[in-house]
């Protein structure tokens, strides 16, 4: 008998509304949606990223590999195995980084200055510099510690390749009265250093622009063992070295 009542009162009460994926209780009935209220507001597509949002992503690679880096892998290479007698290409003598630095004295008055450097800087190297500070205060010099004094900037990879193949061809050609590079300009470990005297002689330069004549600091950092190893290097990636 209890079974039959409660089949009864089933069947009078009526159907209740299922829950919705919000949580609404059972027996509402969910409101209508309002319409818009002008018909000028379009549906974003759904694949649309928001207004200002900016892709994070690493930079790609050049479409080609550098001409100096395929003369160094197909010329260079096999010429210092060859000459010094390496049993594993990855002993032969290798650039690893290239690094500028310029700096700039006169950034103490004025810090305008400093960020003119800097741009000049970038353009040369198509990369942006980074700004060295004083790490210790001199009195004589009125310079105290952590006053930015200058600006350096590390190159790798195809934009090292790239600015030496500009340095040799194109740059230090320009040079006045040029003869060649000095030839004994090594650390002892390989590494190479080179200075200028203005920064005029890269193209990438303005002249109209240029407010004062700076000059830099080029360090070539290779893999070689000593100096010897370092100068065949460079000789054989078309440094010019001076003809004693």
């Amino acid at each position: 008998m209890a079974d039959e009542k409660q089949q009864e009162k089933g069947a009078k009460s009526p159907a209740s509304p299922a829950k919705g994926a919000a949580g609404a209780k059972a027996g509402k009935v969910a409101k209508p949606a309002k319409p818009a209220k002008s018909g000028r507001s379009k549906a974003a597509p759904e694949d649309a990223s928001p207004r200002g949002a900016v892709a994070m992503g690493r930079p790609a690679a050049p479409a080609q590999k550098p001409r100096l880096a395929k003369h160094y892998e197909e010329q260079v290479r096999p010429e210092l195995m060859k000459r010094f007698g390496y049993g594993s290409v990855m002993q032969a003598p290798r650039f690893v980084k290239i690094v500028l630095n310029m700096g700039v004295g006169d950034a103490l008055q004025d810090a305008k200055i400093l960020d003119a450097a800097m741009n000049e800087l970038g353009q040369i190297t198509g990369q942006r510099p980074s700004m060295r500070r004083a790490k210790k205060s001199i009195s004589n010099f009125k310079l105290r510690e952590g006053v930015p004094i200058g600006c350096s900037v590390t190159l790798r990879g195809s934009r090292m390749y790239e600015f030496y193949d500009r340095l040799i061809n194109v740059a230090v050609p320009r040079i006045r009265d040029f003869r060649g590079l000095s030839p004994r300009s090594f650390d002892g470990r390989g590494n190479y250093s080179m200075g200028l005297t203005e920064q005029l002689i890269f193209p990438e330069v303005n002249y109209d622009k240029v407010a004062k004549v700076r000059g830099m600091d080029v360090t070539i950092v290779t893999s070689a063992r000593n100096d010897e190893e370092g100068r065949e290097l460079l000789k054989l990636m078309n440094m010019p070295f001076r003809q004693r």
